[in-house]
């Protein structure tokens, strides 16, 4: 347990008391956030079968896709920058019931899209909506713990985040291949969570306590000055961990369909699957590792995993290409928890949204520029070329994650300001 947790379990106490409705209490209301995590990286999957698709019926080039692509990381990038820190003041549930809002305008967007037009404003809008909803979410894990376990918090985190890419993508993948109304049909799979979702939000205690009027401006990221150490740590990490995923977003699907001899869109929901879901279960295997060893250890996989799967490219193999992502997941997983639990168990607890949407702009610029470039190169040299190209550079990325993580010491918990 970090020394913040008295006072914050203090104050949640407080804000529950005051609250007279019935409410999720205990690991209730914290498996309702970390479900909110879930759906949200769930629903910033679900098109991703599709995009084969959209192309095939409007005849867009791969850098316009790119840019679609691109066009939701800058949506979370902004909703970051502008309301990452609004629920340290207005409060978590105010935020989460607007995030899953716009997540649900958005999968409504998708659903009835006619045009690459509404593709660019269905995923600027769950961009902004997946933005405001994380900040919040990585917070209100810490707050509503029952013992503001920023291990167990950082935990639930990762897992529920990767498993929700994994299983984002698998399911709309069979869902796009298998079943009738393929352009509806998954985005009406999220728009029922999300439903349930708001039911789980209207029942969640409040821990936060509302601090008078709230303007929302643009907001320079500000990181404490007992938490730039260990945020130093967790930004390496994340870039390391997070630059693979961009990887497999923007070519994973184009390749397992290739290197798998078909052009089913469950390939590439199998490819993705291979690689958020081995790096799940490696964060609950590893879960009793350091910080430091997670951090090196994670990017040393990374590297190799990386390695061989662009050599599985090289050769067409596709069993060494599952197996090669696989790995590279277990190194993505364990990368990213190291990054996340070092950070998290060193937030002052009124800081804890702002400093966590700070995270996440790194995150998501990790994960959108080998995306956005994959998209504009492969258009120039080819796709197996590009990945292998991109492979590389993750692979030095993550080789300076691990020498870094090596050299930074691990900061004590913080005291809450």
């Amino acid at each position: 347990m970090d020394s913040s947790s008295p006072a914050l379990t203090l104050r949640a106490q407080r804000a529950i008391s005051r609250d007279r409705a019935p409410r999720l209490t205990g690991l209730a209301a914290f498996g309702a956030v970390a479900a909110v995590i879930a759906v949200a990286f769930y629903a910033s999957a679900t098109p991703s079968p599709l995009y084969g698709v959209y192309q095939a019926q409007w005849h867009f080039s791969t850098p316009v896709l790119s840019l679609v692509y691109a066009t939701y990381a800058i949506g979370v990038l902004v909703a970051l920058l502008l309301v990452g820190s609004v629920s340290d003041q207005v409060g978590r549930r105010p935020v989460f019931a607007w995030s899953l809002a716009g997540l649900l305008l958005s999968a409504a967007i998708f659903a009835s899209a006619g045009s690459v037009t509404w593709l660019f404003v269905a995923r600027a809008v769950q961009g902004v909506a997946t933005g405001g909803a994380l900040g919040a979410a990585g917070a209100a894990l810490i707050d509503l713990h029952p013992t503001a376990n920023t291990r167990t918090a950082a935990l639930v985190n990762g897992v529920v985040a990767l498993a929700g890419l994994g299983v984002g993508a698998l399911l709309s993948s069979a869902l796009v291949q298998f079943l009738p109304a393929p352009r509806e049909l998954p985005f009406a799979v999220v728009a029922g969570m999300i439903a349930l979702l708001l039911a789980l939000v209207a029942a969640m205690p409040e821990p936060v306590s509302r601090r008078g009027r709230t303007t929302i401006r643009p907001q320079r990221p500000a990181i404490p000055v007992q938490t730039r150490g260990p945020f130093a740590l967790a930004a390496l990490g994340v870039v390391g961990s997070w630059s693979i995923a961009g990887v497999y977003l923007a070519l994973g699907p184009a390749l397992a369909g290739h290197l798998l001899q078909t052009h089913g869109e469950l390939a590439g929901g199998v490819a993705a699957a291979a690689l958020m879901g081995s790096g799940a279960l490696a964060q609950l295997a590893g879960r009793n590792l350091t910080n430091r060893t997670l951090t090196v250890a994670g990017s040393l996989l990374v590297a190799l995993g990386m390695a061989l799967t662009a050599t599985a490219v090289a050769v067409s193999s596709a069993p060494f290409f599952l197996a090669a992502s696989a790995l590279a997941g277990v190194g993505f997983g364990l990368a990213f928890m190291g990054a996340l639990r070092h950070l998290s168990a060193a937030i002052p607890a009124d800081r804890r949204a702002e400093v966590m949407s700070a995270f996440y702009v790194v995150g998501y610029l990790s994960l959108a520029l080998p995306a956005v470039a994959a998209g504009f190169i492969a258009n120039a040299i080819g796709l197996s070329e590009t990945f292998e190209l991109l492979s590389a550079g993750v692979v030095v990325v993550a080789l300076v994650v691990a020498a870094g993580g090596r050299r930074i010491q691990e900061a004590p918990p913080a005291v809450p300001a």
